[in-house]
């Protein structure tokens, strides 16, 4: 069963999706949990800085996990997972996003990193401690002196961490919880991320020994679990399909977070890959590999309007993916 609403307030709306198979054997109900705990973390923030509705967001719970931000090509682009404690991207930076202590940042394209400098002057005069941004390599050089020149423009310091990345680079939020990186494909270097969960689990050759005997052989000096790991949320940023067909757990992450910045049927694929983007042909031909639970889609183009997509996506996807494909429109 999916139940979908929106709520509007301001600039903000909620798109609330509540997935769950009740009357399947074992199944949860997810969406109320996330949706409490999101709503604790909003009464904390305005309390501690205050409630300003600057720019728009949309929002979706799953799994225990509130995604919100917005997403639209050349205008801004900005993401957050609030109960990770973890942003993607900085095109814009609604007030709230302001108490995440990191951003991971796609690509240094203006839409996707214009609001850097306000992000980390509005923690500096929040008192709040420095922030780490998370960029790709080749970015961190240029926007050190980016923060300079605003630091003067500013007359006031602008403290992060810039923390340089590669591909296939992995970095631990937490004893839980870990980001890799994957190689995207986009006009200039740009990176994807997956968020996993780590959990440890007892090995295969010690299931059927009794505590005694795992708690003996533990004594002993053998680490009797191994360490699973599970992938929760997928980020693309701006890719060419090859983003993420070059990372196949993007495929098998309980949330994906892609771009469809084309939809037109006319529209030449040839070139719209050239300069790193995906169509909406490219997630039709790949169906069937997407095993994910949601996978979001925003991005769009502006020479579109939000009617214009959904018809196209509909006309596409009648199905939109079994009901897990979520646009990401107002």
């Amino acid at each position: 069963m999916k139940s979908d609403a929106f709520v509007e307030s301001g600039h903000r709306k909620t798109l609330e999706v509540i997935v769950s198979n009740q009357n399947e054997p074992g199944a949860k109900s997810l969406g109320p949990k996330a949706s409490s705990s999101s709503q604790r973390i909003d009464s904390q923030l305005a309390e501690t800085i205050g409630s300003v509705d600057n720019a728009p967001t949309l929002s979706l719970t799953h799994d225990s996990l509130t995604i919100d931000g917005y997403s639209r090509a050349a205008v801004q682009t900005y993401w957050r997972i609030a109960e990770m404690k973890l942003g993607f991207d900085l095109g814009a930076q609604p007030w709230d996003f302001m108490a995440l202590p990191r951003f991971m940042v796609s690509h240094a394209h203006l839409d996707h990193i214009a609001a850097l400098p306000a992000y980390v002057a509005r923690r500096r005069m929040m008192k709040m401690e420095k922030p780490t941004i998370y960029l790709p390599e080749s970015a961190v050089s240029s926007v050190d002196a980016m923060l300079k020149c605003f630091s003067r423009l500013d007359r006031g310091r602008l403290p992060c961490d810039l923390v340089p990345l590669t591909a296939n680079q992995e970095i631990e939020l937490s004893r839980e919880l870990v980001v890799t990186t994957s190689a995207t494909k986009h006009s200039i270097p740009s990176l994807g991320f997956i968020v996993w969960e780590r959990r440890r689990k007892l090995r295969p050759e010690f299931v059927n020994l009794t505590g005694d005997q795992i708690r003996d052989i533990k004594l002993s000096g053998t680490d009797v679990t191994r360490e699973i790991r599970i992938p929760l949320v997928a980020y693309t940023g701006d890719t060419a399909p090859e983003g993420l067909d070059n990372c196949p757990d993007m495929y098998r992450a309980k949330i994906l977070i892609t771009e469809m910045t084309f939809v037109a049927p006319d529209h030449r694929k040839e070139k719209i890959h050239k300069h790193g983007h995906t169509h909406l042909d490219d997630i039709v031909a790949r169906r069937n590999d997407f095993q994910n639970e949601i996978v979001i889609c925003g991005h769009f183009s502006t020479r579109y309007n939000d009617t214009q997509i959904k018809r196209w996506v509909d006309k596409a996807l009648p199905d939109r993916l079994d009901g897990r494909l979520k646009l990401w429109l107002q």
